[in-house]
């Protein structure tokens, strides 16, 4: 059966507190999620450079980096499907990032996308997938795996016909290196996310998903609306087909991330939202 979780970048803004962390995965339990996708520095007090930067993005981390997060975890009965973190981490030490991990009960790392970097330049790409094979087989050593989490950038056209997601694919080894997909982001990429899934195949070990749209009430000021994330069922992604996909992929689990755009302005309506369409799939 495949797991259902949230990942908690999802949940910045209500997990401040332990009381508001134990509230929001009690919610999440009682909508019929399994688990919980760590994000490694929201479990650690943050920078107030990071915090400005990622509300600036609309994507608050909040102020959760000082809570016991083995103990909320625990207590609320979710497992974790994987914890994502970065690469520089990785490569610098990699026997703690793993015991990371297994103390939380995953055996999967996630490599959330490189900032800054040229992912429109096809060396570069190839170079990260060899980074991302070296990763993979020092992590391997302690016994966790690696995937990497694309966004939008890998789906940049290098030459007719092939994209930097083309490249990590082709060029990673599948003994250290598969994927969690996220098919919002291929689809914003103006990608086929179903297309992906097949190229992925067994190598699709987690799936993000989301639903994309728009929300609007009223006459339209111009003739072109603004595409953003929306509840799982209401958007115009082929939700149905990916969900049939990831199935006969086998991915261990599926998980739910949006940044905002949530209805009436709560991650948690969201979720609950979101969790009737995933109850009914999985």
């Amino acid at each position: 059966m495949m797991v259902k979780a949230v990942q908690q970048f999802m949940l910045g803004t209500v997990m401040n507190t332990e009381e508001q962390a134990a509230d929001t995965m009690a919610n999440m339990k009682a909508a019929g999620y399994d688990g919980i996708e760590l994000c490694g520095f929201m479990l650690h007090p943050s920078s107030l450079m990071v915090r400005l930067m990622t509300k600036a993005a609309g994507m608050p981390v909040g102020r959760g980096g000082r809570l016991p997060w083995p103990r909320l975890v625990k207590d609320s009965g979710l497992k974790v499907v994987s914890l994502h973190c970065d690469l520089g981490s990785v490569e610098g030490s990699p026997a703690a990032v793993a015991g990371e991990a297994l103390s939380f009960g995953t055996d999967k790392i996630v490599i959330t996308g490189m900032y800054r970097f040229p992912y429109g330049e096809a060396e570069a790409v190839k170079e990260l997938a060899a980074r991302l094979n070296r990763a993979g087989a020092a992590l391997k050593q302690e016994g966790v795996s690696l995937l990497y989490h694309n966004h939008n950038c890998e789906f940049l056209r290098l030459a007719p016909g092939t994209s930097g997601y083309d490249i990590l694919l082709a060029e990673t080894d599948p003994e250290y290196v598969n994927f969690e997909f996220d098919s919002y982001w291929c689809a914003d990429a103006g990608a086929g996310p179903l297309g992906v899934m097949d190229a992925l195949g067994s190598r699709m070990k987690l799936w993000h998903i989301n639903d994309r749209g728009t929300r609007q009430s009223g006459p339209c000021m111009t003739p072109i609306l603004k595409s953003d994330s929306m509840e799982l069922g209401t958007g115009s992604m082929p939700l149905d087909a990916l969900c049939e996909k990831a199935r006969d992929a086998g991915v261990e689990a599926v998980i739910l991330e949006s940044h905002r755009n949530w209805i009436d302005k709560s991650p948690v309506k969201s979720f609950q939202l979101s969790a009737k369409y995933l109850n009914e799939k999985f």
